[in-house]
């Protein structure tokens, strides 16, 4: 099994930027085989809609967030082999110019380790914020794609589309991973995962431990993706698979460590993003979780 931690980014840890190079070198020596951020432009005081899109409030521990590009960036830098993603950046809420330059410094920094993982969202603020339509967001996604891989791929290039315009330009910069880095992009709801199987490189699914954990749902949803891929005249084992595993506080490393197994026996995935943010307080925290989780899931130095 692969598996890989988040990038401190969030809450206590959203302090101690300056330990990020620490902790990825550190993570990457105990064996990871991957480093993740998350999005969070903004935490909204009265939000309309709650975490997850369920409810009516977020985690404090959201309230602060450190900026997700230079997190990888600096990751990018500090290491030499583990794969560099995001689970998941809110893609429409970026100008895709700008988010295309970004993913592209990050890429060709870290020689091309880049798995860029996309999302929508769920936060009506966020989008209000960045001056985007939340009703259009998976529209705007689909575009945003569009748009993302004729920058990456082509030179001069120009987007004209309902919901974004790129005028002619020239692009020479383009990524280190030709043709482009693998866009991943999260996916629960029934649209979204035909999205996966119509253009994705990957799938990026969740569980929370021991809270919300259901591998016959994960692999139910795999084999309905794999369905829609082949309609789509696609291969479905050319679609990744990476579990994005949250952890609630007051969880044991031993269940966190079972629940891996358990997913991976049923289902088959074998890369696995795990954030213990609300498990864990400082970065050294942090390390020494990953070091421990690594040991019991018997992953050792080498990867």
């Amino acid at each position: 099994m692969r598996i890989g931690f988040a990038l401190p980014q969030f809450h206590h840890q959203a302090f101690e930027t300056d330990r990020v190079a620490d902790f990825a070198r550190a993570v990457e020596q105990a064996g990871a085989a991957s480093l993740w951020v998350g999005d969070r432009n903004l935490a909204a005081v009265r939000p309309r809609v709650g975490y997850g899109g369920q409810g009516d409030t977020i985690p404090s521990e959201l309230n602060a967030a450190a900026d997700p590009f230079v997190l990888l960036g600096v990751a990018a830098a500090a290491t030499e082999r583990v794969t560099l993603g995001s689970h998941v950046l809110i893609a429409p809420l970026y100008p895709v110019v700008q988010l295309a330059r970004s993913l592209t410094t990050v890429d060709r920094i870290s020689g091309g380790r880049l798995l860029p993982g996309f999302g929508v969202g769920w936060s009506p603020e966020e989008y209000e914020a960045a001056g985007r339509d939340f009703t259009r967001r998976g529209a705007l996604l689909d575009e945003l794609l569009d748009a993302l891989e004729a920058i990456w791929t082509e030179d001069p290039v120009e987007h004209s589309g309902s919901l974004l315009s790129v005028p002619l330009h020239h692009s020479p910069l383009k990524p280190a991973r030709k043709p482009a880095p693998p866009v991943h992009l999260g996916a629960m709801s029934e649209r979204a995962l035909r999205r996966v199987a119509r253009r994705g490189h990957g799938w990026l699914p969740l569980c929370v431990v021991p809270s919300y954990v259901d591998a016959d749902a994960l692999r139910s949803q795999r084999t309905q993706l794999d369905e829609w891929a082949r309609q789509d005249g696609r291969e479905p084992g050319d679609i990744d698979t990476v579990l994005r595993v949250n952890v609630d506080a007051g969880t044991s490393l031993s269940t966190v460590a079972d629940a891996i197994k358990s997913i991976n026996d049923v289902t088959g995935i074998d890369h696995f993003m795990v954030d213990p943010q609300y498990e864990v307080d400082s970065v050294d925290e942090a390390i020494d979780y990953a070091r421990r989780l690594l040991a019991l899931l018997s992953v050792d130095s080498d990867g």
